[in-house]
């Protein structure tokens, strides 16, 4: 029961911290306007750079990116600090890898659903990509990242290497929590999220009017 709610109390800290909405932070605060008026109204790193430019863009990206890192870390830290055993213990209900788990998903929805924007928000990309160099470690990471520039590169579509990257995630997460089935459905379920949010994207690509790259839309 203890592992439990150590894990409950996780997912809440981690979702708050998704759900900050550096993306609306930085347009009012630095460019005095609100991204959601904006492009396609997300509140993410494309719309961003779009709306702000490549300083104001970016800043947005470090910044999600920074809170999907620190998620990860929250995920060691109530291991390390609540868990018997850190949760390392051999058949345990709740293990590391199910924390870590946990803290991505809690992290992803944050920001997909943020409760101090009616439940909105980005589409979980620079998020999730930061949860992953703690969940997956730097490997499965930065192979995410590869199949995300490859087919951006290719393709033209920043929102193609997006969804390719999510539906990749649980393939990876078969991988790397193999035998943890609730760590793996964690990593689905904040996958399946993500290519939701980009549903709209979907659309467009099907019906040939998704922007590119260096478009004027």
């Amino acid at each position: 029961m203890q592992d439990l709610l150590v894990a409950a109390a996780l997912f809440v800290a981690a979702f708050l911290l998704g759900s900050i909405p550096w993306g609306l932070i930085i347009s009012k605060v630095f460019y005095h306007t609100d991204l959601r008026e904006h492009g396609s109204g997300n509140i993410g790193t494309t719309n961003a750079i779009r709306t702000m430019g490549k300083v104001g863009g970016y800043a947005v990206f470090v910044l999600d990116f920074g809170k999907g890192l620190l998620s990860g870390l929250l995920a060691w830290a109530f291991a390390w600090n609540f868990l018997p055993g850190a949760g390392l213990v051999p058949g345990a209900l709740v293990s590391y890898d199910t924390m870590l788990a946990v803290a991505f998903l809690g992290c992803t929805w944050g920001h997909i659903f943020s409760p101090w924007l009616g439940f909105k928000g980005g589409k979980g990309i620079a998020v999730a990509v930061g949860c992953l160099f703690v969940t997956f470690g730097w490997v499965g990471a930065c192979l995410e990242l590869l199949l995300f520039a490859v087919l951006v590169v290719t393709t033209k579509h920043v929102s193609v290497g997006s969804i390719a990257a999510a539906v990749a995630c649980p393939f990876f997460a078969l991988y790397f929590f193999w035998g943890d089935w609730i760590a793996w459905a964690c990593c689905t379920l904040a996958a399946l999220t993500v290519i939701w949010a980009h549903r709209s994207n979907i659309k467009r690509l099907m019906s040939g009017e998704e922007s590119k790259i260096g478009s004027r839309s």
